[in-house]
């Protein structure tokens, strides 16, 4: 039995041993490794085009997963395109993992992505690339193409996802808004990552956010960190479980990760990423904005 609330996070062991399924023409078994932008530090992880697991599927987050002229993810009938396209059905068991400075950092953007739109059977390799290459697991630059499916959305399912008037009544309510950015973004000292084109006119925080960097939620090697140590963390920041949990950081991404934890790994009941996130927020006119350690 899994420690977590739900089995949808995998192990590296469990991926090879289906290494056969996610090769094969039948799409019952789907993997798909999602990059991180590009950046100019040489030593960046490795991009899909210089290795990738047998028989993943890539897909790039402002490319594949983003719409080509809104601020937005994907519409509805473009998520169906290109989910089909890839030779993805409603029926598929679908592994996301990926690249990043944070393990996984943009996969899970597409796993909530995936959910909104309901795909019912999404699963996370658990570490992301990074553990997968630094524990000598098989690699390919073979790039496999998958017969195209017919593939229709239950979703958008509204519910775990968070807008700009979720946030202001969560803030006047006084509900739990979890902040994933490092603490330099959170205190306003830094807008953005460095190399990072998405920022924002002003820094700082929504107005009783508390500030849970998404790396404190995973151990050294990219691996989640127990439940028992999950919940522990977010109960030091007065999130249990008992209210509405948003989630929040830059551009959607990163949030992605605290919003898996808190509502799969361990079962919150109503939990929202807002995936206009700071992008969104620190560029709105007369928004309310918090500077400094709120702790």
């Amino acid at each position: 039995m899994s420690q977590y609330e739900t089995d949808v996070l995998v192990s590296a062991d469990w991926v090879e041993d289906h290494l056969d399924e996610f090769q094969s023409d039948d799409p019952d078994y789907r993997i798909v490794e999602v990059n991180s932008p590009e950046s100019p530090d040489e030593d960046f992880p490795s991009r899909y085009d210089q290795g990738h697991i047998p028989g993943a599927i890539g897909m790039q987050w402002d490319e594949d997963l983003s719409d080509k002229t809104e601020r937005d993810i994907l519409k509805k009938e473009e998520f169906e395109q290109v989910v089909g396209d890839a030779g993805i059905d409603e029926g598929s068991t679908v592994v996301f993992y990926g690249d990043g400075w944070i393990a996984n950092w943009f996969a899970l953007f597409a796993y909530w992505e995936f959910k909104y739109y309901g795909h019912k059977d999404a699963r996370v390799l658990d570490g992301g690339k990074d553990y997968w290459v630094n524990e000598d697991y098989p690699l390919t630059e073979d790039e496999l193409e998958f017969p195209t499916q017919e593939y229709e959305a239950r979703g958008p399912f509204e519910s775990i996802r968070a807008y700009r008037d979720d946030v202001e009544m969560a803030m006047e309510s006084g509900l739990p808004l979890v902040d994933v950015r490092s603490p330099e973004e959170f205190t306003g000292e830094m807008i953005a990552p460095a190399e990072l084109q998405e920022t924002a006119q002003r820094g700082g925080h929504v107005p009783g956010a508390s500030n849970v960097p998404v790396a404190d939620v995973l151990n050294d090697n990219g691996t989640f960190k127990s439940a028992d140590e999950l919940r522990e963390l977010y109960a030091n920041h007065g999130v249990d479980g008992e209210e509405s949990v948003i989630t929040y950081c830059r551009v959607g991404e990163r949030s992605s990760i605290e919003w898996f934890v808190l509502h799969d790994l361990l079962g919150f009941d109503d939990v929202r990423n807002y995936d206009g996130s700071w992008t969104e927020w620190g560029n709105l006119v007369r928004a309310p904005i918090e500077t400094g350690d709120s702790q």
